[in-house]
């Protein structure tokens, strides 16, 4: 063989690796999909026509929420399907675990947990499920638990031919990779919305910044999420009170514009609004201010374009989170159209 060739072949090789070797890959099958939220599955026409006009193949819906209450975990907030899923539509089970859970004993739990979303995909006639999702912000001080806990539930997926996913969040990139399939990176409330500043908390550059240079040596095939929401943020002197989620901001007996985006409480009262501290009220009171935060397309776009350059191939499947009327009306077709089909 000449050297000519020899080079030639050697060439080849690495541009072939280098084009195999993303630090994980990425995931397998992709597909325009978005994340659903809510306690009900039921879906409107605009939510109908969103995923028909977006050509959506893939929901994660959450199924329920793990919550420890007196060091026991348990199931919370289960959904309940008011509708049938949409022909055509894969359903992934997802499950948010409180990270709090993991400072107790979680044996049993991952057994029940599959049962469970076994016997909800029956009752509910969800089928062709292949694969289960655990969303949890896990800490160094809780992962040796939390990767046991998955090791566990992966074993019990393979036993029914389904693989198991994960989410992954910012601060997690630095950590080692948890045992799934692939993950999930959350490209969304990257802020503290309790503190006031310039930085929006839902998605902002600079925060984010800092650790997409982990992307690349990341060492779990990888896709994204995206936010399409907004908050309403209430503070009062400064200090952060809650997140008012069905709040009418144009009703000016309650609230006056006093620059876009920003509004103050000009009559007092109480709104049927989860509050932080744990109740489930949420008391408005004259004086107090409410900032609605929501990244505008330019600046996700933007952000979009800085992961892709640390890791090639990480946007071929894009999530949406999360399918609602109200949040997915924040950006245009357009936007969609270029975010899901990369």
């Amino acid at each position: 063989m000449s050297r000519c060739v020899k080079y030639i072949l050697l060439a080849f090789v690495a541009v072939a690796c280098l084009c195999c070797s993303s630090g994980g890959g990425d995931v397998d099958d992709p597909k325009p999909s978005v994340y659903y939220w809510r306690t009900v599955f039921r879906l409107d026409s605009t939510e109908r026509a969103f995923l028909s006009q977006h050509d959506v193949k893939r929901m994660y819906v959450r199924y329920f929420d793990v919550v420890s209450h007196k060091a026991v975990a348990h199931p919370n907030a289960t959904i309940s399907f008011a509708q049938p899923v949409p022909e055509g539509i894969e359903v992934i089970p997802t499950i948010f675990i409180v990270n709090h859970c993991f400072r107790y004993d979680m044996d049993s739990i991952p057994e029940k947990l599959v049962d469970r979303v076994l016997q909800m995909n029956e009752t509910n006639d969800v089928t062709g499920v292949r694969e289960l999702q655990i969303d949890c912000d896990w800490t160094s001080q809780t992962q040796d638990d939390y990767f046991a806990f998955l090791g566990k539930v992966r074993a019990l997926l393979k036993e029914h031919g389904m693989r198991l996913s994960v989410t992954i969040r910012l601060h997690q990139l630095n950590l080692p990779p948890p045992p799934a399939d692939y993950g999930v990176l959350m490209m969304y409330n990257t802020g503290d919305f309790r503190e006031k500043s310039d930085r929006n908390p839902i998605l902002d550059y600079r925060d984010a910044y800092p650790y997409l240079k982990h992307l690349a040596s990341y060492k779990l095939p990888l896709c994204s999420a995206w936010p399409c929401y907004s908050w309403n943020l209430l503070y009062s002197d400064n200090q952060f009170k809650g997140i008012l989620y069905d709040v009418d901001l144009a009703d000016s007996n309650v609230y006056r514009e006093v620059a876009p985006g920003r509004h103050v409480v000009i009559s007092s009262r109480a709104l049927p609004e989860p509050n932080s501290d744990g109740s489930d009220m949420t008391w408005v009171n004259v004086g107090d201010s409410v900032i609605t935060v929501k990244p505008t397309a330019s600046q996700i776009m933007h952000i979009v374009e800085a992961v892709e350059k640390e890791r090639p191939g990480i946007n071929k499947q894009t999530i949406i989170y999360s399918l609602d009327k109200k949040s997915i009306q924040n950006y245009d077709n357009e936007f969609y159209q270029t975010l899901l089909n990369r």
